[in-house]
């Protein structure tokens, strides 16, 4: 297992090339959290994530020969973009394997790093095969993501900080992948300060480090697609298990439209752009897994902000229908002039903002006479929406939220 002074010593070589990232108090959830809430903006590392610490700290102690020969890893985007960018820096060169589905935000950055990208396979354990082929058949560095003490060291330098940022800290919230970001952070604080709580917390659809907790041993998972891509793994690092074991508190998980929730008020609400990882703390948090009093300190580890402009704008689409900021409502009327001015006056008095109207005549379950018409409306919420379906029901008018 590492131990503190494995962190430090990688603390002393990084520091020059990572963010001293901050780890601000939050005043945007105090009404929904109870316990003092920190932020630990690992989203402004250079390449968007925590894993430039763990990166740099493992090719800054390749040998002369090692550097000449490259270096190769897997990689959802995260670690690839770090190893990428920092290889590129230091010269070396490196090749990335990354699962076909990879977000196309983090394939391209990779690629403009100056990385050889491969995309094959469903998840990141797939490409892990054709990574040791390339490490034993033409003698690259295998830079693991994951399970590599000098990786989980480096992740590790994110534990020291917070204690210097948040003295008084009782709780830590961390991702789960693989499990070296929690291991490396678990070592410093519960080094440091025993008292301190380490929660991880993993996505529904790849929850390998609870399941592994639960069997007393590391299971492999069949894993689904998930909005953390970040954290898709089918099984926890072998290096990453025991220190889990022994360090970790509690793991607990959050599912799909818990994730996309908590993307959407980090986004609203801090001002901060997260991907589907770095939103896992805030998510089980909002859900109640993680128990927290009044008053207590507790830090959440923003991951990463690596997310794609196309999820991005589902993930905010999402969530306003879900709020009821934006609807769309079926009604039937009559098919003549002045039914749709009717139903735009009415929208328009009682504060909704109309944003799309389509026409269903032929493919719609209605009277030759009729015309059913789906409207799109911007509106204040579920209060709001019910305000207008009564309005529009007091007029005669047959209605129903099309979901």
């Amino acid at each position: 297992m590492i131990k503190l002074a494995d962190i430090h010593a990688a603390r002393g070589r990084i520091q020059d090339g990572i963010v001293h990232t901050p780890c601000k108090e939050s005043q945007a959830f105090q009404d929904r959290i109870p316990c003092r809430l920190f932020w630990k903006f690992e989203n402004l590392q250079r390449t968007g994530s925590f894993k430039d610490r763990g990166a740099l700290n493992k090719l800054l102690q390749l040998t002369p020969e090692e550097r000449q020969k490259g270096v190769v890893t897997a990689s959802a985007g995260n670690h690839a973009q770090a190893v990428a960018f920092h290889a590129s820096r230091l010269g070396i060169a490196a090749t990335v394997v990354m699962p076909e589905f990879t977000p196309l935000i983090k394939v391209s950055n990779t690629r403009g790093y100056g990385a050889d990208v491969i995309q094959m396979g469903a998840t990141l354990s797939d490409g892990l095969r054709e990574v040791e082929r390339l490490a034993e058949e033409e003698g690259m560095v295998l830079v693991h993501a994951f399970d590599d003490e000098t990786v989980m060291a480096g992740q590790g330098t994110i534990g020291l900080e917070l204690l210097e940022q948040v003295p008084e800290l009782d709780t830590v919230v961390v991702p789960i992948g693989g499990g070296g970001v929690i291991s490396g952070i678990a070592v410093a604080v519960k080094t440091l300060k025993p008292s301190v709580r380490v929660i991880g917390v993993e996505a529904g659809a790849a929850a390998s480090a609870k399941a592994s907790r639960e069997a007393g041993q590391i299971v492999a998972i069949e894993s689904a697609e998930t909005l953390a891509d970040g954290i898709a793994v089918k099984r926890i690092g072998d290096l990453a298990f025991p220190h889990i074991e022994e360090l970790v508190d509690d793991i607990v998980v959050v599912e799909e439209e818990e994730i996309a929730r908590a993307v959407l008020l980090l986004l609203e609400r801090e001002r901060t752009v997260v991907e589907g990882a770095g939103a896992v703390p805030l998510a089980a948090l909002l859900a109640g897994r993680v128990s927290v009093a009044e008053g207590e300190r507790v830090a959440g580890i923003l991951c990463g902000g690596n997310i794609d402009v196309n999820m991005i704008s589902r993930i905010i689409e999402r969530g306003l229908v879900g709020d009821g900021r934006m609807t769309h409502l079926v009604v039937k009327v009559r098919d003549r002039p002045g039914s749709l001015s009717f139903l735009t006056d009415l929208m328009a008095a009682r504060g909704a903002n109309v944003l799309d109207i389509h026409h269903r005549r032929g493919f719609a379950d209605i009277s030759v006479g009729d015309v059913e018409i789906v409207i799109q409306i911007e509106t204040r919420g579920q209060d709001h929406v019910s305000e207008i379906i009564q309005a529009l029901e007091a007029q005669g008018v047959a209605v129903e939220v099309d979901v």
